[in-house]
């Protein structure tokens, strides 16, 4: 009843969150996750996480990136990948170098610095995701912009992790990982080219949501599948949401696993992300807290609002794009538990990480709503 308690705590007070949120026309994620912080262990202790909560978590951003990929234009993600690996090619560079050389003049380790930069490579496209869908921009140029980046982002921070792991084990599982990664991509070609022609038996099934069970099942299948490989199991959600969008029924499907999205595992997901903070970093270490803070704002803005620039993107769209960029979240914190149960980090240095990760997670929300309020105004001057 331990798991049951916890869900009904965060779903109430995700609620009263979104609530307030509204009353105080801040962006809702922003509201989800500071409910988090206050019901997390290092506060009030109301939520202690475990297997049930991190599941549905998992579930929670699996989702939200399924509806992110339903929602995008797959012509729109194509006409724009040259900006997309453009800001993703500095979006990962950047901080790899800044971060893994502030942290060896620090006095860490060369890989243990290395490490620092891949932490910070990786961009958590579901807090942008959720923000965008909020105002209605997901869909926008710059939106799509976003989400092509924040996908390759990722595709090459887990290639550099892959990479960085089999030199520190000895360099023997790289060919086969490379391997597994590249027939991956070429099965999700052939899912996205398959799903549109078999959707007319799907139809012709006597059975209750069919449409719906049909795309979770296969959203879920991908996710898993792309875990399987080493990669991020948001990607293999995202594309079947692609793969979906070229359905007769994508808005179908779209309406109902939005309401077992949203009503549910989403927001568990959102109050989540605060249970592994520690506080105790903020005191011992507030300098270090801040410098990493500002850099990890810093090495994702600055490179993606020139690469915009150098695509002639306007500048709203290059600004909306360098904030849609600076949230790690997720991607950061599953990259850095990878440091921590691999013995690449210990303790000290993962609680000094995580602590930056939800500040940018925190903080990105807020620059994007400022720059979408800023296109606003001068849209109707």
């Amino acid at each position: 009843m331990e798991d049951i308690f916890q869900i009904t705590i965060i779903l109430f007070f995700s609620m009263l969150a979104t609530l307030l949120s509204k009353r105080l026309k801040i962006p809702e994620v922003v509201g989800q996750m500071l409910i988090g912080i206050i019901l997390a262990p290092s506060v009030l202790g109301l939520i202690k996480g475990g297997h049930t909560i991190e599941v549905m978590s998992e579930i929670g951003v699996i989702l939200l990136m399924f509806l992110a990929g339903i929602e995008s234009d797959l012509e729109v993600l194509k006409k724009n990948l040259k900006p997309s690996i453009l800001v993703a090619l500095s979006g990962v560079i950047i901080p790899i170098i800044v971060f893994g050389s502030v942290a060896f003049y620090s006095g860490r380790s060369l890989s243990t610095s290395f490490f620092y930069g891949i932490v910070f490579a990786a961009t958590s496209v579901s807090i942008t995701v959720k923000v965008l869908q909020e105002y209605g921009y997901l869909s926008t140029k710059a939106g799509n912009i976003i989400l092509g980046a924040a996908v390759v982002d990722d595709i090459l921070a887990i290639l550099i992790l892959s990479v960085f792991k089999s030199f520190k084990n000895g360099g023997g599982n790289l060919v086969v990982q490379f391997s597994m990664e590249i027939l991956f991509f070429i099965f999700l070609i052939f899912v996205h080219k398959f799903i549109p022609k078999i959707w007319k038996s799907i139809n012709k099934l006597p059975i209750y949501a069919k449409n719906t069970t049909s795309a979770l099942i296969i959203c879920l299948g991908l996710s898993l599948l792309a875990d399987k490989v080493g990669m991020s199991a948001v990607i293999g959600s995202f594309f079947a949401g692609i793969a979906i969008s070229q359905t007769e029924v994508s808005e179908l499907i779209k309406e109902y696993i939005s309401a077992i999205g949203y009503v549910v595992f989403i927001p568990i997901f959102f109050v989540s992300i605060a249970i592994s903070i520690n506080f105790d970093v903020i005191v011992e270490h507030p300098f270090i807290v801040i410098l990493l803070t500002l850099l990890a704002i810093l090495t994702k803005f600055i490179p993606a609002y020139y690469s915009g620039k150098v695509c002639n993107l306007e500048k709203n769209e290059s600004l909306l794009i360098g904030t849609g960029m600076v949230s790690r979240g997720e991607m950061s914190l599953i990259v850095a538990q990878i440091g921590l149960s691999g013995t690449i980090i210990n303790e000290d240095i993962y609680s000094e990480l995580v602590i930056v990760i939800i500040l940018t997670t925190l903080i990105a929300p807020f620059l994007i709503k400022m720059i979408i309020n800023r296109h606003n105004l001068k849209k109707y001057n």
